[in-house]
This record gives C-alpha cells, structure tokens and sequence, in this order.
C-alpha cells in the first residue's frame, strides 16, 4: 500500500510540473502513473550503475553531477514512455530538481518518509 501511494503521489507531481513548467507534456494521469513507475524502475536499475560509472567526476564536482544523471534518467524516461515529453535536457534538469524537491516536501507531510 505504501508503494502504491508513493506511485499516485509522484504521479499527481509529475502532472502539476508538467503543468507549470514549459517544455513538460505530460498526455493524461495514466501517462503520469507510467511515467512514476518507469521513473522508479530506471532509478532502482539504472542510475547505480551511470553513478559508478560517473563516480570520478561526481567526486570532483562534489556531487553535483548527479543532477545531471537525474536529468539524464528523464530524458531516458521521454524515449520509454509515450505521450510523455521534455524538451530539452536542462529542461530535464529542472524537472529533476523540482520533481526531487516537491517528493521530499509531500513526503515528510504525508508521513512517508524513509
């Protein structure tokens, strides 16, 4: 159950940014719930891997190039997930952010933090 609310939280803020920010096309909430869990999947099987591949260069920036990986699992999500759309990689950059940013708010209030 707690997984489920975590999807349809993350779902409901992928389609309040897309509606907010420019260059975010989101085509209806079923696409934002496929969006969520493709999201999760490619972070839970991907993005360790592009974090120890890039761990030199996060180390350099001093973490800072995992904004970039955030941004670059979103444009990964753009290819997998038909009728969901972003423009432009800093696009992608500031969805990222703000995606992160709105999860960690609404799950503290929530009471589903980890």
């Amino acid at each position: 159950m707690n997984l489920l609310l975590r999807l349809l939280v993350t779902a409901g803020l992928v389609l309040l940014i897309a509606h907010f920010l420019p260059g975010v096309h989101v085509a209806s909430f079923t696409t934002a719930v496929i969006v969520a869990v493709v999201l999760g999947l490619l972070n839970i099987f991907i993005k360790p891997i592009l974090v120890v591949l890039t761990l030199p260069v996060t180390l350099i920036t001093l973490g800072l190039f995992l904004l970039v990986i955030n941004a670059i699992i979103i444009l990964f999500c753009t290819n997998i997930v038909g009728g969901f759309a972003v423009d432009s990689f800093w696009t992608a950059l500031f969805f990222s952010v703000i995606l992160s940013i709105l999860q960690s708010i609404t799950y503290k209030i929530i009471g589903d933090d980890k």
